[in-house]
């Protein structure tokens, strides 16, 4: 995700919707391989059909997540809110339910993805950090 933080939120919506793509096309690539390492389909065509799926809803929902989130910021004129990521990060999730027909699905997928989303903003704007020696 290197160069998505850099900047105001709200600009650069191409640029940044682009990468959300791409991460997403990424770990869908890589859920697909595990997904076809665990369940071993009949054959090497439902094999490849499994990965494609897998991969372009992925990179769907980051396409989903970086527009989304880049307009609400340019709409609501609030560059910096975490509002901004849990509106994408429940857009995100009503597609998800939308691709698995479940109300459910999609109302689950939108809270935890819009929370996680947000604080994902929370974190980058305060400094959090996951790895490393604490700062004292």
């Amino acid at each position: 995700m290197a160069g998505y933080w850099d900047g105001p939120e709200g600009e650069r919506c191409p640029q940044r919707t682009w990468l959300t793509t791409r991460v997403g096309a990424a770990a869908g690539l890589l859920g697909s391989a595990y997904r076809i390492i665990l369940l071993r389909p009949g054959s090497a065509l439902a094999a490849l059909q499994m990965a494609a799926s897998d991969t372009v809803t992925m990179a769907t929902l980051g396409a989903v997540f970086g527009l989304t989130t880049c307009l609400s910021a340019q709409v609501r004129e609030e560059p910096e809110s975490p509002l901004d990521y849990f509106i994408g990060g429940c857009t995100t999730g009503a597609v998800l339910g939308a691709r698995a027909h479940s109300y459910m699905t999609g109302t689950v997928a939108c809270l935890g993805f819009g929370t996680t989303a947000a604080l994902m903003k929370i974190g980058n704007k305060e400094g959090w950090r996951l790895t490393g020696p604490p700062k004292l």
